[in-house]
């Protein structure tokens, strides 16, 4: 048995979200404040015990907050869960064809398990009998509703309905629009009560290892010491005769403390004392010291400190002596112990939860670990923000988490595709391109100079990089984008894609003349071969493209070499000429064909270098000479406008600022005055984007940030 599918409505950052977990182990990535510990929450309040009691204390702050101010009164909070394969053993049959399951043929197959925070039955009555369209009595009903009188915590099993569906939550719990509700709930499409003596979490093996953050203190507090709870678990299955003579032990050496010559003389002068201070009348009656040793089984297990040694150290030490990453391995390992011996119980089925494991553990550690952890019979479920742990999960059981403005949406990367196209994406996803899963927006790239050139760019010429824009660059390292690409869709990671590519467009005159040479016939063949598939690969990419929202393809008119120099930023490659060559011909040869405005000339010099150099050297002795004049081509920018859902006006008009501050180092006599103040009103919503563009017209109007306001604003 597996959790197939968690459903959350209107729980913390969740207004609809439906995760979809396999047997075995399963990954949710996503960013810091994107809600991966919230939906663990959300399966504890169901399957945890010692969460159990939780579940009737949620509040107001345990509604989305898309729900603002008291908009959550009369919502439901709905955390469903579905299980898949539930094995024909009679005892666990008969749990769930009295509580969650519904039957097919002969036996339970699959099950639900659904958490209702609803307003009372009072409550709901009211709402089912208000006239459709009467807002003024909803409103009245709405605003009499508070949480302690009237919410309640209802659990039900045996439900059919899909709970992220909007249509069915009208129908569950009401239209607020249109002001109709329910007058009753049928009860075989959205489930029947479970009484408390059924419930699951009381049949399955559940444990929960929580983020190491503070282990250090764990291991010093009595309840949440992993090893103490590994000892007391044990502590049942040692006999009392067994710990019969180490109490004895204790309790003779504790006598033989109190009964030592000076103890005693202390005790006699502590109690004369006493009494020449205050007279017999008011002295202690009697006094004693006493060793307090426990002897106690349950109290001399807290007595027990694990002591460890480092690898490759010959030191053996306490848990206040280890690195973090050491500590964290090992209060790590004893929970996973703890669930061991939790999971050798008779129990129907064993679930892991294992929160962000990475924290302070070496990267192949944490590899391994991801790699190791596959026990029979258990499904894992871990969350991370690891490229490392995510490189060694199983793109099919992967769910990713997006945050939006209040609310977090949750993508299945390989939802709807063929098992070949994710066997590809397997095999592609490394650490450096999981990137990508966790980034707002992504730009693939095919080759080193626009891995290397591009970052550099963005960061002289906007002053910010892509990292601070949430912009994941990934090197494809060839022309197969389809591969990667094929994630972002509706159906899988609900993301912005830009492809960056070359139309390779001939940069010279193919005709071939009966005066050419040999080596010029060759070499008007080769531009012309890579034009013709340059345009094979548009039309390839554009039916690719169609009726998907979330990729588009931009390119580079002939190569991102020439295309750098042809947007006016020659002089950087000028300046690599004396690295490059040292025939002093050659070298003025090449500047004059650098600085030549026909793209067949400095085209055919600019490839010939970064050819000769090798394309991914090239372009780190070239990054040596980007600086803020460097101008970012068009198709660049517009991929950047395009990979970025949106831009806030306080990233645009930081970068506007930087340009600013630039160009006044070049020129201090620019008055930009009003340009600021525009831009201070702008940030507050009290100025247009147009008003600044004009401004800048009128200040620095050949400036390159009038192309990148243009494409994102």
């Amino acid at each position: 048995m597996y959790i197939s599918k968690v459903s959350l409505i209107n729980y913390k950052n969740f207004a609809n979200a439906k995760f979809l977990f396999n047997k075995g182990i399963n990954t949710i990535i996503g960013e810091n404040g994107s809600g991966k510990t919230n939906v663990f929450r959300a399966i504890r309040l169901l399957l945890e015990d010692t969460s159990l009691h939780y579940s009737y204390k949620l509040t107001e702050n345990d509604f989305n907050r898309v729900l603002e101010g008291d908009s959550w009164k009369g919502h439901w909070i709905i955390i469903s869960l579905e299980f898949n394969e539930i094995t024909d053993e009679e005892a666990i049959q008969s749990l769930f064809i009295h509580g969650a399951g519904v039957a097919e043929k002969d036996f339970v197959k699959k099950a639900s398990y659904n958490l209702f925070f609803r307003p009372k039955a009072d409550i709901r009555q009211r709402l089912s009998e208000l006239a459709k369209g009467d807002k003024d009595e909803l409103n009245k009903i709405l605003n009499e509703i508070t949480i302690n009188d009237n919410y309640e915590t209802f659990f039900t099993g045996k439900s059919t309905a899909d709970f992220n569906d909007p249509e069915i939550y009208k129908e569950l719990v009401g239209d607020f629009e249109n002001i109709d509700f329910p007058s009753t709930i049928d009860t075989s499409k959205f489930g029947t009560k479970i009484p408390h003596q059924l419930s699951i979490s009381k049949e399955v093996s559940f444990t929960f290892i929580q983020a190491l953050r503070d282990v250090v203190s764990d291991f010093h507090n009595n309840r949440t010491n992993p090893l103490l709870t590994l000892l007391k678990n044990k502590s049942g299955e040692i006999k009392d005769s067994d710990y019969q003579p180490i109490s004895d032990l204790v309790d003779k050496l504790n006598k033989g403390i109190e009964g030592l010559e000076d103890v005693q003389n202390i005790r006699k002068d502590i109690e004369s004392t006493i009494q020449d201070a205050v007279g017999l009348t008011y002295s202690p009656s009697s006094l004693s010291i006493k060793s307090s040793l426990p002897s106690e089984a349950d109290k001399l297990l807290q007595s027990l400190k694990l002591f460890i040694g480092e690898p490759d150290e010959e030191h053996e030490g306490g848990i206040r002596e280890l690195s973090l990453g050491g500590a964290n391995l090992i209060f790590l390992t004893l929970k996973l112990l703890e669930f061991k011996y939790r999971k050798s119980k008779d129990t129907f089925a064993n679930f892991l939860i294992i929160e962000e494991p990475e924290a302070h553990i070496h990267n192949h550690i944490q590899k391994t670990l991801f790699d190791k952890l596959d026990y029979t019979d258990t499904q894992i479920i871990y969350s991370t923000h690891s490229t490392q742990i995510s490189e060694v999960s199983n793109v099919k059981n992967i769910n990713i988490l997006a945050k939006k403005l209040n609310f977090a949406e949750v993508f299945q990367p390989s939802n709807g595709l063929e098992p070949k196209s994710i066997n590809q994406i397997q095999r592609y996803l490394d650490a450096i391109r999981t990137n990508l899963l966790f980034a707002k927006g992504v730009i693939l790239v095919e080759g080193d100079a626009e891995e290397i050139l591009i970052p550099q760019m963005v960061k002289k010429a906007y002053g910010v990089s892509l990292d601070e824009l949430g912009i994941s660059l990934i090197n494809i390292r060839s022309t197969g984008f389809k591969n990667v690409a094929q994630l972002f869709h509706d159906n899988r990671i609900r993301r912005k894609c830009s492809i960056l590519t070359d139309l390779d467009d001939a940069i010279c005159d193919t005709t071939i003349n009966d005066g050419d040479n040999e080596a010029s016939i060759k070499y008007k063949k080769k531009v012309e071969n890579s034009k013709k598939k340059g345009l094979e690969r548009k039309i390839d990419f554009d039916d690719f493209e169609k009726g998907n929202d979330w990729i588009k393809t931009f390119y580079a008119d002939y190569t991102f070499e020439v295309d750098f120099v042809m947007n006016g930023n020659a002089r950087g490659v000028v300046k690599l000429i004396d690295d490059i060559y040292v025939d002093k011909p050659t070298i003025k040869l090449a500047k004059k064909e650098l600085e030549d405005k026909d793209v067949a000339v400095f085209g055919k010099r600019v490839l010939t270098m970064a050819n000769q150099e090798g394309k991914g050297w090239f372009a780190i002795m070239l990054g040596k000479h980007i600086s803020y004049k460097t101008i970012v081509p068009d198709y660049i920018v517009e991929a950047i406008a395009f990979a970025k859902e949106s831009y806030s006006k306080n990233i645009i008009a930081d970068i506007i600022e930087y340009r600013m501050k630039k160009n006044l180092k070049d020129d201090d006599k620019i008055d930009f005055t009003l340009l600021k103040k525009i831009i201070s009103n702008y940030r507050i919503n009290k100025a247009t984007v147009d008003e600044i563009i004009v401004e800048i017209k009128n200040r620095i109007p050949e400036d390159q940030i009038l192309i990148f306001i243009e494409k994102v604003k």
